[in-house]
């Protein structure tokens, strides 16, 4: 399997189908690069470059026991794009991938990156604080973190129905899907697992928001029960110069069906535009 090592010797996988102006996949916490694969399929079947990687501590990808943080989670995808040697990419992350997709920009700059996709993200801040009053409160996350511990595998494939909506009156419930993302959960190590709890809810990703310079899309449901539309994306929105937002009506932080399909045709006409 490919793999490229970070300077702190952690392997991390990647997937990298077809050929093209690459677009680089980050995914969401806890699953892993399968979660984007109809994204990455329907990319490189439409003339580009998909690679998607597992994030340290996440499936197929080493599991250390340091390093389990953004800064860190954004030199790996830096590390990713420097030894493929990428150049004019889209950066496309769902929700931790967001923050993580963020942070590289923050930390490393865009003179890689030709345009940026942040869908159901985590920027800028899901935690509630004084400045950011319609965060979630630490209770909000002592409570995931309580359950991985208790009983993850149960935790994870309760969390699925939430995730996807699948706990909303009407909804067209999936086994397959739950099943899906509780097999994915379950390959992340336990202590990579709740580390990335606090990265994805206390990072703070204002500063590095304001240095976004390139085409943006901002997509996000209005029922995602995961990370709230109005701490998120609405926030970006108004900090990334000249981004388009799209909201979603009714879709889950997970996008299924419909809502799935609706979102790659519109990641495929902004790599077009």
């Amino acid at each position: 399997m490919p793999f490229v090592t970070t300077a702190d010797e952690t392997a991390i996988f990647y997937k990298d189908w077809g050929t093209g102006q690459p677009v680089v996949f980050s995914h969401g916490w806890p699953l892993n690069a399968d979660a984007w694969d109809p994204q990455a399929h329907a990319v490189a079947t439409a003339g580009y470059r998909s690679i998607a990687h597992d994030r340290r501590g996440h499936g197929r990808s080493s599991q250390p026991w340091n390093g389990n943080d953004i800064d860190t989670y954004a030199d790996d995808l830096a590390t990713l794009i420097e030894t493929l040697d990428l150049r004019d990419v889209v950066l496309v992350g769902h929700s931790t991938g967001g923050g993580e997709v963020t942070r590289y920009i923050g930390r490393h700059g865009t003179s890689r990156v030709a345009k940026v996709v942040l869908l159901g993200a985590v920027p800028p801040l899901m935690l509630k604080t004084e400045d950011n009053p319609q965060g979630l409160p630490i209770e909000a996350f002592d409570a995931i973190r309580a359950g991985v511990a208790a009983d993850r595998s149960q935790f994870y494939y309760d969390l699925s129905f939430p995730f996807y909506g699948f706990n909303r009156e009407g909804a067209q419930i999936s086994e397959g899907v739950s099943r899906a993302f509780w097999a994915q959960s379950m390959q992340v190590g336990i202590k990579g697992a709740l580390d990335c709890i606090r990265a994805f809810s206390e990072s703070d990703f204002h500063a590095d928001l304001k240095k976004f310079d390139v085409p943006t899309f901002i997509a996000h449901g209005d029922d995602d029960q995961i990370v709230p539309i109005v701490a998120a994306a609405l926030e970006s929105a108004k900090i990334v110069k000249d981004a388009r937002l799209k909201v979603y009506p009714g879709a889950p932080h997970g996008l299924v069906g419909a809502f799935e399909q609706e979102f790659t045709t519109d990641l495929l006409a902004f790599l077009a535009s």
